[in-house]
């Protein structure tokens, strides 16, 4: 039985190598600095040793009695407080001097950046040892766990990736720490077939909460309202939500929901969409433990420059070499792959050690930056892969967190979806979906192709949004006032969709809707939605044929369709291709079945959306490629998922060798549900996890290597 939680004592390599790059770091700002003199090596050996000492005597303490105060300030009281301790070093080293309490701070700042690069340069991991102890005295103080013998359980999700790639990954060295898990025997791997719409948001419904009915895509038009459902805009997944859960969600009783879309009926959920509005079930657990790092903003900082510098310089070097399929990374696209990649990232790992110290029983945490990612760059682009090796060294560093945790851990690693790559449907045939269906359609006939928020502007909304609404924090007033003018009915909403958000709730001096068209298109990777508003409910195969005679024909005869589906008054769901249609209801094929790319359980996915309320009335997905492993998505994303054809539907399941294997094929995401469920259920009698085992690959994040790469050059 675990009685008691303590914190191991720093060691004293951690003092030796923080001494040795905080001096190299110190030398270097005060070279660059104008208001900071050194006058000789000594003299900064001197001052590094007095920092580390006094950091590791007085931030302790600091972090204690000033963590709301810390969090108020959206850290920079951290950095005035590092500032002021480099001020008392300076008062007791007569070689050193700094002007001023502001030279002190930024000072603070440089020096974490160039101890990152010289930690990186080094494969150096010391001060993550310094993080987790700060954290783990702020929880002990905040939330003092009662430790116990019962293992908890961190479901860990890697969005995006297929599980094709992941074994690639481990095989060739991109992802150490799940390569050991594996190699070790500790962990198995399964793959497992997501349902139509291979996407998060039905996905994570049918994990979460064991229920993804009448979701047919990221976001989809519902008649009976009138309006367009996003997944990861708060207002709709707090509606989806609450159709899907029956308030026995995976994360019922206790579990902690961590940058998801759904929150598994967890009361304490932080940066997760259907949340985001209900300030009931908003965690107290939010930002103050990586703010209470002293180095935490200025590393944040460092990082997110570092992303944004080899996101350009990779992007620059795909259009060198030429590489196909590319598309254009430029405009604010660098800043989004930083907040995913990066903060995100950080807070999402920050508070699950967090997490870990408190004792939680269950949590379930989704990391977004792989997958965008590989949307920009290619599934198996080097890019992507060093997204997810860096991701991978974070997990490294959550193992070696729970060592310290009140209770055992078991880690289980998953993914919601995989993607299928190409070139765009507009790249390879000049036109969009949308523009298809206009040549197709009757004269006269208005088209309305809502403008809605990408993925990657989803997170970081939604992470603005919960930063927003915490209105005892002076981090969310800050909030509010740069947003102030990007925010409509509380979501704080960056972006494109913008525009359409005001219109839909009837701001901005407009009464356009989003569904004011005679026609609704709308695209969730290569899987096209197509909507007449003035016909309720589902409109027949023959209504359209009389309304707009060579539309399905002409859709479906399109190269880069791969087939259409509509409902017919006798036959009720019928596939189309171009060579061939297949009915479901009888599996009835004539010429050449349109289904046979798509794999043995197709027909199936597609007759339970066609039993979907919400199903459109035509359902477009583009062509499959199964020899050249293509399909085009309609969107512009080289690499999609949300429909049919190849990886996208191929995830995996990376689980605890103690647990049990699953008895049967793992087809649709409610099956996930019910084998986690039946894990949690038996988790009591589930033999230690293998946290004993040593973690590898653990180096710190090597942020800083295209900065000093491109300053090199």
């Amino acid at each position: 039985m675990r009685t008691s939680v303590g914190i191991a004592p720093i060691p004293l390599r951690h003092f030796a190598v923080e001494f040795a790059v905080s001096a190299v770091s110190f030398w270097l700002v005060a070279a660059v600095l104008p208001d900071i003199t050194i006058d000789e090596p000594l003299d900064a050996l001197l001052a590094a040793g007095l920092v580390a000492v006094l950091n590791a005597a007085l931030w302790p303490i600091i972090a204690r009695l000033a963590s709301r105060a810390i969090l108020w300030t959206a850290g920079m009281l951290g950095l005035v407080l590092n500032g002021a301790i480099l001020l008392l070093a300076e008062w007791l080293i007569d070689g050193v001097e700094i002007d001023s309490l502001l030279a002190a701070a930024l000072a603070s700042l440089a020096i974490t950046v160039v101890s990152i690069a010289v930690s990186s340069a080094l494969s150096l991991d010391d001060d993550d040892v310094w993080r987790r102890q700060t954290m783990q005295r702020m929880v002990q103080r905040l939330d003092p766990p009662t430790p116990t013998d019962v293992p908890g359980v961190l479901f860990l999700q890697i969005d995006g990736l297929g599980e094709g790639v992941l074994r690639q990954a481990i095989s060739d060295g991109h992802a150490p720490n799940l390569a050991r898990w594996v190699r070790s025997g500790t962990h198995r791997i399964v793959g497992w077939e997501c349902d139509l719409s291979s996407q998060t948001g039905a996905s994570q419904a049918g994990i979460l909460h064991g229920n993804n009915e009448d979701m047919p895509a990221f976001r989809w038009y519902d008649k009976e309202s009138g309006t367009v459902l996003t997944s990861n805009r708060p207002r709709d997944a707090a509606e989806i939500e609450r159709r899907q859960s029956d308030g026995n969600g995976l994360l019922a009783g206790g579990g902690a929901s961590r940058s998801n879309v759904f929150s598994g009926d967890s009361d304490d959920s932080i940066l997760t969409f259907s949340t985001l509005l209900d300030r009931d079930r908003q965690s107290d657990h939010t930002a103050n433990y990586i703010l209470s790092d002293p180095y935490a903003v200025g590393r944040l900082i460092a990082l997110s420059l570092a992303d944004i510098a080899r996101e350009l310089r990779d992007a620059r070097r795909a259009r060198r070499r030429g590489v196909e399929p590319r598309m254009h990374r430029g405009g604010v696209y660098p800043l989004l792959r930083a907040a995913t990649t990066t903060i995100l990232r950080d807070l999402t790992l920050y508070t699950l050690i967090s997490d870990v110290f408190r004792g939680v029983p269950v949590a379930y945490a989704d990391f977004v930056g792989y997958d965008e990612v590989a949307h920009h760059s290619g599934i198996a682009a080097p890019t992507a892969l060093d997204t997810l090796q860096r991701l991978d060294r974070q997990l490294g560093r959550l193992q070696a967190a729970l060592d310290d945790a009140p209770r055992p851990y078991h880690i289980v690693v998953l993914s919601d979806h995989g993607q299928t790559q190409g070139a765009t449907f507009r790249q390879r045939y000049g036109h969009t979906l949308e523009e298809l269906v206009t040549t197709l359609v009757e004269p006269g006939t208005e088209l309305e192709v809502p403008e809605l928020t990408s993925e990657g502007w989803g997170n970081l909304n939604g992470a603005l949004s919960e930063a927003a609404r915490d209105e005892d924090s002076r981090l969310g007033a800050a909030v509010r006032l740069v947003t102030r003018r990007r925010t409509v009915d509380g979501d704080v909403i960056l972006g494109p969709s913008f525009k359409t958000a005001r219109a839909d709730a009837g701001d901005g001096g407009s009464d356009d809707k989003d569904t004011d068209g005679d026609i609704v298109v709308l695209a969730s990777g290569n899987l096209g939605l197509i909507s007449f508003t003035d016909i309720p409910g589902r409109a027949s195969m023959e209504t359209l044929a009389q309304r707009h005679p060579g539309l399905l024909q002409g859709l479906a005869e399109h190269p880069g369709v791969g087939f259409v589906m509509v409902r017919s008054d006798i036959a009720g769901a019928i596939v189309v291709g171009g060579q061939g249609v297949r009915v479901l209801a009888t599996d009835r094929v004539e010429g050449e079945d349109p289904l046979a790319p798509f794999g043995p359980n197709t027909a199936d996915h597609l007759r339970r959306t066609d039993s979907f309320a919400n199903c459109p009335d035509i359902l477009v997905n583009s062509f499959y490629d199964p020899h050249a492993d293509e399909g085009a998505a309609f969107e512009e994303l080289i690499g999609f998922h949300g429909g049919l054809g190849g990886a996208q539907g191929e995830p995996f399941v990376l689980y605890p060798a103690a647990f049990a294997a699953p008895s049967s094929e793992l087809v649709g995401a409610a099956s996930i549900h019910h084998l986690f469920k039946s894990w949690l259920s038996s988790v009591a009698d589930v033999p230690a996890p293998f946290t004993t085992i040593e973690p590898s690959g653990t180096a710190p994040d090597a942020a800083i290597d295209s900065l000093t790469q491109e300053a090199s050059r």
